[in-house]
């Protein structure tokens, strides 16, 4: 096994095919970093060099991959959700975010996007007992 990035990744396989084990890294990515590098399609990672897993590490390094990229991800939808954008309100309500139909299959939107639902539903509930108090009083 190799560890290159925080991942490990294992010798045996292909390095294209290895290459998408990093978050953010798909088929055609890791392809194009393969050719950038001038590796063989057929060459596996245990039979790079040092020379060349530094280069490689130098290229991945550049990227924005892992949590860099699962930062800006969250950080993005964040902005959506501050901001109040159709999509943002999709997100906050745990709903399919792309214009999928809701009457029988969203159960992995809510599945996915309803995990910003658990982070803040304490905090409001709190809010709302507060409003409510508040509400009562005046009456």
């Amino acid at each position: 096994m190799l560890h290159l990035l925080g991942v490990n990744l294992p010798d045996r396989k292909i390095v294209s095919v290895a290459l998408t084990y990093f978050y953010g890294i798909g088929p055609q990515t890791a392809r194009k970093i393969c050719s950038q590098l001038s590796l063989h399609r057929e060459c596996k990672l245990g039979e790079l060099t040092e020379s060349q897993l530094n280069q490689l590490s130098g290229v991945l390094s550049e990227m924005s991959i892992e949590n860099d990229l699962k930062r800006k991800v969250a950080a993005n939808v964040r902005h959506l959700r501050e901001i109040g954008t159709y999509v943002g309100k999709r997100h906050a309500m745990g709903l399919p975010v792309h214009g999928q139909k809701t009457r029988n299959n969203a159960t992995t939107a809510k599945k996915f996007n309803g995990s910003w639902l658990r982070q803040y539903s304490t905090a409001r509930s709190a809010m709302f007992g507060e409003l409510q108090s508040l509400v009562s009083k005046r009456l």
